[in-house]
């Protein structure tokens, strides 16, 4: 469903208009001084800049699709630009342009913004990486004092000789234009505050020129010449060949790095502000569109090629921006500065100019990136695709990043390790981690032809695909090792059984795990994954006994039961828990135990007698065993780094949530919460004794001090839930009845029987219903009185005083799996209605 957003009245209009105006004024401050930096790091014309970034804020700003996305000359294009220029001229490097804007126009008429987002995350930080650091080191040789070579190689090799013939007034001034730009944003104080609503940029350039001013200092300055002798585009001359793969290369670049920028303001934009106030979300096809009209008429009037900056979007968005005016401004505050303020750009230093852009290129090479790809294991594509830009241009990095992409997408995928280990009861366990393709056949069969006939084995599948070719080898191996007398067990990496024979290896491609391993697909009629059929939900065949009997001739049934069983996807990270939970219903397990009977009294009728009698469900000490088994295995490598953390740095939960033990409760589950999250307290009932009540529990209130005094939790919830048993007790409880440890806890909830009784309070109900019968209503009514139970906690009363804590009420129905929360009001224990908690809340 496509996201609109409400009609903007004339009134709404004049409103956003402040907000606008301040909000282009900042950004045209930071627009100057860096086209002015890109036009001389491209080496064209410094009008070129200008006229690029007063014709992307009101061109591209006016028919892009991302409100508040700022357009215009950019350092993702740079290097693409300078190699034109060097190769073509100026003019031709304008129809380049022309042309690149019309490609986009025809990839916009063909909607294929999105498919533009295909390309790997490491290959497009690398490509802007390996740009920033071709501009970094073309840059340096000018904040030297000395002039860019051809290429970043030749950049390289000449420092040496930079570096011997210093200019120390250029390398003075870029020194104090890069100390002002990366400390400008840290002045600390009330002073600092007030100065930083400059941008660094800005402060940077004009503090360095102010001074080279008023030092006299003699070094390059900007020279916009006469707008009169300004450039215009030519026809293209040179290489057909090459003048398609300039244009391309300008479409390409230019087109991702917008739709990437523009999907970053989207997402800054719904971390910044609510829905309230939030501009419609971009349209990439549209964005795409304007990107196209920007370059054409951009380079039609002799201007660079033009993109999403990200840097600019960024401060349109943290200064206020409400429409997509506030870059339309910037772009006429840049066209007005281009024919008003030329005096005044002519006094600043090309070094600062050069560190400005040096210091750009550098944070395009980002820390962030690297540890994104780093730990997506994608360091070899950033890295490769950096060298390749680097060293032969961007079209060149960027087909090799996307070679080595797929090399190692390959390689993932035909990667296998298999390994065979004796354990010390005699058991032969085979472990296959990655994908069974033909090409770990080899493999495959050597390891299990090592396995002795008269053994137990276990085979671990842990992958999500087996193609026929290895599944035909498991199953042969299968027929021939329970021919000679073994037996065996086929389970996934969470160990829930895995069905080859009979099964459909197709099927199994499509599962969690191959066979069924993750519980699809699992063994005959009895479900292994609920512990059915053998111990621990794993498929066990006897010794000498074909497992095939069991399935045989009735494939229907099969299916049927295997669609009764772990089709189950929803709790996919609770993999200890799936591997013992029993899904069915009665009615299926008893059809299915009907099944079963039927088909072993057809099996004895042909004189073979089977035991189809399911084994006990693990139960003690052994499921919690397997629990344990499991989490070591599948969970704890996961998490061993974030509670590695929390055990060195201790817990800083934001939230005390006090719930009932109900084993149906999962809070982390239910709030998607985690290790160091919720500091939880749970009790019969999700009871809070009053201070001072008979028969106080001090354990909840030194729970509570505890969390409120030391742990500084920001909330407090209170968590009831349906079908409550603490609650059907309190309903249910007779006067005169011996008192056991039970009942006299259960006397905490005697006040929220009351409450519910009252005439003076309104019922606590769900929003567009009424409760479903008593027990419901009380469910709701006692989280109500608990949370004025916890008001009466001295320590709750004080933060509450101090406006430090907030309380919540919340309610689960664990039939809907539907959580509520306790809406505020004026009075917020005055207000009784739950409302519904959705997914995009």
């Amino acid at each position: 469903m496509t996201a609109t957003s409400p009609t903007r009245t004339p009134q709404g209009v004049r409103k956003d208009l402040p907000a606008d105006l301040s909000a282009s004024i900042t950004v045209f401050l930071i627009a100057i001084p860096l086209s002015l930096g890109i036009a001389l790091a491209t080496g064209a014309p410094l009008q070129a800049g200008l006229v690029a970034a007063a014709v992307g804020g009101i061109v591209a700003g006016r028919l892009g699709g991302a409100p508040l996305q700022v357009s215009g000359p950019a350092a993702g294009l740079t290097v693409v630009t300078a190699e034109l220029i060097q190769h073509y001229g100026w003019r031709t490097t304008c129809a380049i342009t022309v042309l690149a804007g019309f490609c986009q126009l025809g990839l916009a008429a063909l909607r294929t913004a999105r498919s533009a987002l295909m390309v790997s995350p490491a290959i497009v930080h690398g490509m802007l990486a390996g740009i920033g650091v071709t501009i970094a080191l073309a840059q340096l040789h000018i904040v030297l004092g000395g002039t860019p070579q051809s290429s970043a190689v030749a950049n390289v090799l000449g420092l040496p000789g930079q570096l011997a013939d210093l200019h120390p007034v250029a390398l003075g001034i870029s020194a104090l234009t890069l100390v002002v730009l990366l400390g400008w944003p840290r002045l600390p104080g009330r002073a600092g505050r007030a100065l930083r609503k400059v941008p660094a940029p800005l402060a940077a350039v004009a503090t360095a020129t102010v001074f080279a001013a008023l030092a006299g200092l003699s070094l390059p300055r900007v020279d916009l010449p006469s707008w009169r002798s300004h450039a215009l585009p030519e026809m293209p001359e040179g290489p057909v060949l090459g003048l398609i793969a300039a244009v391309l290369t300008i479409t390409l670049v230019g087109s991702v790095e917008s739709l990437l920028s523009a999907v970053a303001t989207d997402k800054l934009i719904a971390s910044e502000r609510g829905t309230d106030n939030r501009p419609p979300r971009a349209d990439l096809d549209r964005e795409l569109r304007g990107q196209g009209a920007a370059n054409i008429v951009s380079g039609a009037l002799g201007g660079l090629p033009i993109t999403g900056v990200a840097v600019r979007s960024v401060a349109n968005v943290k200064s206020g921006a409400a429409s997509r005016k506030s870059s339309m401004l910037h772009g006429f505050w840049v066209l007005l500065a281009a024919f008003l303020l030329v005096p005044v750009l002519d006094l600043i230093p090309l070094a600062t100019l050069a560190a400005l852009v040096m210091a750009v290129g550098v944070q395009m090479v980002s820390i962030t990136h690297l540890r994104s790809v780093t730990r997506h294991r994608e360091a070899l594509v950033y890295g490769t695709t950096i060298v390749a830009v680097v060293l032969g241009g961007v079209l060149e990095g960027v087909a090799v990043g996307i070679a080595v992409a797929v090399a190692l997408a390959l390689h993932r995928l035909a990667r296998t390790r298999i390994t065979l280990e004796r354990l010390d009861s005699g058991v032969h366990r085979v472990r296959a981690r990655g994908q069974l393709t033909f090409l770990a056949v080899p493999r495959l069969s050597r390891v299990l032809n090592q396995i002795p006939h008269d053994t137990h084995a276990v085979i671990e599948l842990d992958g999500s695909f087996m193609d026929h070719a290895a599944y035909e080898t498991i199953q042969d191996w299968q027929q021939s090792h329970l021919a000679h007398g073994g037996s065996l067990e086929v389970t996934g990496r969470s160990g829930q059984a895995a069905r080859i024979n009979g099964a459909d290896p197709g099927a199994a491609g499509k599962t969690g795990s191959p066979g069924g391993a993750d519980g699809t697909d699992g063994t005959d009629g009895a479900d292994g994954a609920d512990g059915g059929d053998g111990t621990g939900g794993a498929h066990r065949s006897g010794r000498g006994h074909d497992a095939r009997h069991a399935e045989g001739g009735r494939p229907a049934e099969r299916s049927r039961r295997s669609q009764q069983r772990g089709t189950h996807q929803c709790c996919r990270p609770w993999t200890p828990w799936q591997n013992h939970c029993d899904h069915r219903a009665p009615s299926t397990r008893t059809a299915t135990a009907s099944t079963m009977a039927e088909a072993a009294a057809a099996d004895a009728d042909d004189g073979e007698a089977q035991d189809l009698s399911p084994t006990p469900r693990r139960r003690g000490a052994g499921q919690l065993a397997s629990g344990i088994s499991a989490f070591q295995r599948d969970t704890a490598p996961h998490v061993r780094d974030e509670l590695a953390r929390l055990a060195r740095e201790g817990q800083r939960p934001s939230q005390l949530f006090i719930t009932c033990a109900d084993s149906r409760l999962v809070t982390s589950m239910i709030t998607a919460s985690g290790p160091g999250d919720l500091f939880t307290v749970r009790n019969v009932g999700n009871l809070v004794p009053l201070p001072g009540a008979e028969s106080t529990d001090d354990s909840v209130a030194a729970a509570i001090e505890y969390a409120v005094d030391v742990l500084q939790v920001d909330s407090i919830t209170v968590c009831g839930h349906s079908g409550c048993g603490a609650m059907q007790a309190l309903l249910s409880s007779a006067p005169g009845v011996a008192m056991t440890p039970l009942r006299r806890w259960l006397r905490h909830g005697l006040p929220s029987l009351a409450r519910m009784a009252s005439r003076h309070h309104a019922w606590a109900r769900i929003a567009g219903r009424l409760p479903a019968d008593a027990v419901e209503q009380l469910c709701l009514t006692n989280v109500v009185q608990q949370l004025e139970h916890l008001r009466a906690h001295e320590s709750v009363a004080r933060r509450l005083a101090e406006g430090t804590l907030e309380l919540h009420g919340m309610y689960f129905h664990v039939g809907e799996a539907q959580a509520y929360l306790l809406s505020e009001g004026e009075d917020f224990f005055d207000c009784r209605v739950f409302d519904t908690v959705g997914q995009h809340a």
